[in-house]
């Protein structure tokens, strides 16, 4: 039976708002002697309200937190910017201490939570190895045994005794997590820097921190990429202003929190505010997608059918429809044209609903932006609607990034009466 190697009992972790003391204990006494005065505050900010310049706000980025984590566990840490990951990965990995609460945690942490963390900038590569196996408690010879494991799975072997300093981002992220996950911690912290390396690191990263799980050594992974997510852990914590809101299965807890945190819109209309540039007579009235059941929705999983939806205000046949889909970097990913697939449109009824399904989903797991255009057969723009549907891909197969270039274009295009 595993152990638990992580406990956490009712954590809380505030800080304060706002400038804390002037920065001279001279200054602090005036202050202080106003303050017992009755009198403004001599060093409050211009243009605010010298009354108020007492109240410091503060904030709970963990409010009463309790979990634990069992040895060998792969565990996702998931929520909004702001909702207290990276404040909780902190406390576990001792940066920051808590407000209150209690942390037990058994055995020696490797953690990665931001470019740099753990780096002296002035030390080489080689040094900085050699720097975070001694925090570790690791004897040289034990790094030594490493040290070429690591510089081979960072890539950065002709600059492993250039100062760090000197390094890009991408260069730095890769030592860094290289060293992490080969040191042989007990326990692996990793936050959202993954981000900086390109797709092939990410990939080597979620191979590198599933075999660490495998070994029996327990992972706590903090992503926005929900595929990650997914196919690395197999329980989720929800976190929302600084409180757990759920915990589970991944599948089941991602699926809440792309519900419940996120802002989707399963059908979008004209009188939503959105990004239109109408000019007639052909006009968009609504756009929605659909699974290959039928079922209006946002949620994808890797391969789905994917089916883009418009209903049509049309005087005039037949009409040209435009659906573009791109990445959160604006990258073009897939265009679907009924002339390009030589498919005419047209209806004898004025209302009519225009379907196309997309049934070669190679996209990997993320979030994608879609834009419906509108046009007649002589290409005179009549309607856009852009960036007006967000929709997510819930996992992928790890390695398949077909999705970075555009896919071939080919749809299958329905017209029915409204």
């Amino acid at each position: 039976m595993s152990q638990p190697v992580i406990s956490v009992e009712h954590l809380s972790k505030q800080y304060d708002l706002g400038v804390i003391g002037t920065g001279t204990l001279t200054r602090d006494l005036e202050r202080w002697w106003a303050r017992t005065r009755h009198k403004p505050d001599p060093y409050s900010l211009v243009g605010t309200d010298p009354e108020k310049s007492w109240l410091q706000g503060s904030i709970l980025a963990l409010d009463d937190v309790s979990f634990t984590v069992q040895q060998g566990e792969a565990l996702g840490i998931i929520g909004k910017n702001g909702a207290g990951k990276s404040t909780l990965l902190k406390i576990l990995s001792r940066v920051t201490a808590p407000t209150s609460g209690v942390v037990k945690v058994k055995g020696r942490i490797g953690s990665l939570l931001e470019v740099g963390t753990g780096f002296h900038p002035e030390l080489t590569g080689r040094e900085n190895v050699y720097l975070n196996g001694a925090i570790l408690g690791m004897k040289r010879a034990e790094v030594d045994r490493k040290f070429d494991e690591i510089v081979a799975f960072s890539g950065v072997e002709k600059f492993i005794d250039t100062p760090v300093k000197r390094y890009s981002s991408g260069m730095y992220v890769r030592l860094a997590f290289a060293v992490a996950a080969h040191l042989d911690p007990e326990i692996l912290v990793v936050d959202e820097v993954l981000a900086v390396g390109d797709a092939e690191f990410q990939k080597k990263c979620l191979g590198k921190m599933s075999d660490v799980a495998g070994e029996g050594r327990t992972v706590l992974f903090v992503s926005h990429n929900m595929g990650s997510i997914n196919e690395l852990c197999e329980k989720t914590i929800l976190l929302s202003d600084g409180k757990i809101t759920d915990i589970g299965p991944s599948s089941k807890i991602i699926e809440r929190y792309l519900q419940d945190e996120i802002s989707y819109s399963k059908k979008v209309t004209g009188s939503d505010n959105i990004n239109r540039n109408f000019v007639g007579p052909l006009e968009i009235k609504a756009v929605w997608m659909e699974n290959s059941q039928g079922e209006e929705t946002y949620l994808f999983r890797h391969y789905d059918d994917l089916v883009f939806c418009m209903k049509v205000v049309s005087n005039y046949k037949p009409v040209v429809v435009g659906v573009s889909v791109k990445d959160f970097y604006s990258r073009p990913l897939i265009f679907l044209s009924n002339i390009n697939d030589r498919k005419i449109l047209s209806t004898d009824s004025e209302e009519v609903i225009i379907r196309v399904k997309f049934n070669r989903n190679l996209l990997i797991g993320g979030e994608y932006l879609v834009t419906f255009s509108l046009n007649t057969d002589k290409n005179v723009h009549c309607d856009l609607w852009r960036d007006v549907i967000r929709f997510h891909i819930n996992d992928t197969a790890l390695g398949n990034y077909l999705a970075l270039s555009p896919q071939k274009n080919e749809g299958e295009w329905t017209v029915s009466e409204v």
